[in-house]
């Protein structure tokens, strides 16, 4: 009886220690768990994250498609399309960026080479976007959309990037806003000598929603504004599989500026980052 007894007393005594055992098991690892978690979710992002961010938020193909259509007058329907070319060594990104009307993306009135890198220390801001003139440019027209074994190779193509233009800095936007990234050149701006201006100013802002928006201006020696639309920036929103159906043959587009328009394009008062 005594025997029995005790048995099962200590019995129910080792049940219970590995219950106990097992509630401090599953206690450590909820909290490595839920350490792991904070680790995770407060980890900085580094100087290259932020590049990587912005460089993928501006690849892909983009339309002004809907602010033509609010304001015809004003903005035309364009496509900005952007890839990726080349990493560097240093590990700056090279994009391709070229902008066209909606209807004849074959025939683009803008094309540049994007850098994008870390901005140094001593600077406040995140990212670089410096754009590049294109040695010659018609060999990259449509470069996105050609097959990889059409286009010029990455050697061939970073020797080919020419003068500098302009340089955007770019900062993380503040918590609470729908933006990601958002910044401008130099209040001063850069040299630019198209229509009478003698330099120009680039304003840039990424959306979370992929959205990119562009303001570019040029002034002359007395701070007029002489090429650049004036009521705000170009939005380039990313197209849905319809926006090239034949239902948006139709959308109201700005022609009656065209017949100047020609005179007017090379300049680049659409969007100029350079």
């Amino acid at each position: 009886m005594g025997s029995d007894g005790e048995g099962a007393i200590g019995g129910a005594g080792a049940g219970e220690g590995s219950s106990r055992v097992r509630g401090w098991v599953l206690k450590a690892l909820v909290f490595i768990g839920g350490a792991i978690l904070l680790k995770k979710l407060t980890k900085s992002t580094t100087r290259w994250d932020h590049t990587r961010i912005v460089a993928d938020s501006l690849v892909g193909e983009k339309f002004s498609r809907d602010q033509a259509s609010r304001d015809p007058t004003s903005y035309f329907n364009l496509r900005m399309r952007s890839c990726p070319v080349s990493e560097l060594i240093d590990g700056s990104r090279v994009l391709y960026c070229e902008q066209a009307f909606w209807r004849t993306p074959q025939k683009p009135f803008r094309q540049r080479f994007y850098m994008v890198k870390p901005c140094s220390k001593e600077m406040k801001c995140d990212v670089e976007l410096s754009s590049y003139a294109i040695r010659d440019a018609e060999e990259y027209k449509i470069f996105c959309d050609r097959a990889k074994d059409q286009r010029p190779q990455n050697e061939e193509a970073i020797a080919d990037i020419a003068e500098h233009l302009t340089t955007i800095a770019l900062s993380r936007c503040e918590r609470g806003k729908r933006c990601l990234y958002e910044g401008s050149t130099p209040t001063e701006g850069f040299p630019n000598s198209w229509n009478g201006a003698i330099y120009s100013t680039s304003e840039l802002t990424i959306y979370k929603n992929g959205e990119v928006h562009t303001w570019d201006r040029g002034y002359d020696n007395e701070g007029n504004q002489v090429w650049g639309v004036k009521d705000g920036p170009y939005e380039f929103k990313p197209a849905p599989a319809s926006a090239l159906s034949s239902n948006d043959m139709f959308l109201p587009i700005n022609l009656s500026p065209m017949m100047s328009l020609e005179k007017k394009i090379e300049g680049s008062y659409v969007l100029e980052i350079d």
